[in-house]
């Protein structure tokens, strides 16, 4: 009884009209359109990522060179002021005013 073969009856076949045929067909293509929109889109999106944080990288060295000019000003305004006393200076003419010091008393 080892040797025994089944026999197996042949299935009833049922064939798909052409509109259903082209429905699936038209689900298959839509969802390869959509795979490729969705991996064209990670792409964009990865890249806008990149470009964002290099943004943030050159921020970052900006707001660091702002700093220095900052600190360049005080320096210089210090630098002036040892110099002239205090005052202003108008940076259209280049003329530097005096503040008038008040001499107090001595008493």
């Amino acid at each position: 009884m080892a040797n025994e073969t089944k026999v197996v009856e042949p299935s009833n076949e049922i064939k798909f009209t052409e509109e259903e045929l082209k429905g699936l067909q038209g689900l298959q293509e839509g969802y390869q359109e959509k795979q490729v929109l969705l991996g064209q889109l990670s792409v964009q999106k990865l890249v806008l990522r990149q470009q964002s944080d290099a943004l943030e990288i050159r921020l970052t060295e900006v707001e660091s060179e702002y700093e220095g000019v900052q600190q360049q000003e005080r320096d210089l305004v210090k630098e002036l002021n040892d110099k002239y006393g205090p005052g202003s200076l108008d940076p259209a003419t280049g003329v530097f005013t005096p503040t008038p010091v008040e001499e107090t008393p001595e008493g």
